[in-house]
């Protein structure tokens, strides 16, 4: 009988366990897409170029995998331009990045939120590509970069949720060599503000 009963406890276990992993499938895997502005560093451009402190568009995509229900890890991809401010030499510059990122859920530290309100910590390195447009094309860029961002996240179902993710984007680029080389370029640092959603990439049936 006791021998019994404990393979039913095992088998009980199971079902449990298998149970509460169904349950997270939904937010294991994760496409995210967003659109926002941008804000890039005014050092970043030498003189007398100047850009507008607030750019359209931003774009970030990616793929996200949460290896627990705190810890995972995101690939994404951001594309932004900039242009220059009133009284200053026309340019324009896409900057576009990749980063591999480690993600922290905090929702288990915020239990004062809503269940479906969340809050992700996001950082990790990234390679930025400097593309100006027009007069000073040939003036490309690129070095490595860290990105850390927080995110802001409300479930409106078990496979789809909003966000908003303000994000700070830190280049490891040296100065241009020669200076001309920077005419109309970029090798300073993003601020970005977007909006978007992330939906699962698991089907679930019984998910609302």
């Amino acid at each position: 009988m006791k021998s019994k009963f404990n393979n039913y406890c095992l088998l009980g276990l199971i079902l449990v366990s298998s149970l509460s992993f169904s349950q997270e499938d939904t937010s294991v895997w994760r496409a995210l897409f967003a659109v926002g502005l941008n804000s890039p560093s005014q050092d970043g451009l030498i003189e007398p170029f100047e850009t507008k402190s607030t750019n359209f568009p931003t774009i970030n995509l990616g793929i996200q995998h949460m290896f627990k229900q705190q810890f995972g890890a995101r690939l994404d991809f951001g594309y932004n331009r900039f242009s220059n401010t009133d009284n200053t030499p026309d340019f324009k510059v896409n900057y576009t990045r990749i980063n591999a990122q480690f993600v922290y859920d905090t929702s288990r530290l915020m239990s004062f939120l809503s269940p479906e309100l969340g809050l992700i910590l996001h950082a990790g390195p990234g390679y930025t590509s400097i593309k100006p447009l027009d007069l000073f094309r040939e003036n490309k860029n690129s070095y490595l970069n860290v990105m850390a961002g927080i995110e802001f996240n409300y479930s409106i179902s078990r496979t789809v949720s909003l966000l908003v993710d303000g994000s700070y984007i830190k280049g490891f680029s040296s100065d241009f060599d020669p200076i001309t080389d920077g005419a109309g370029s970029f090798n300073g640092d993003m601020l970005t503000i977007t909006f978007g959603a992330s939906v699962s990439l698991i089907n679930c049936r019984t998910c609302n």
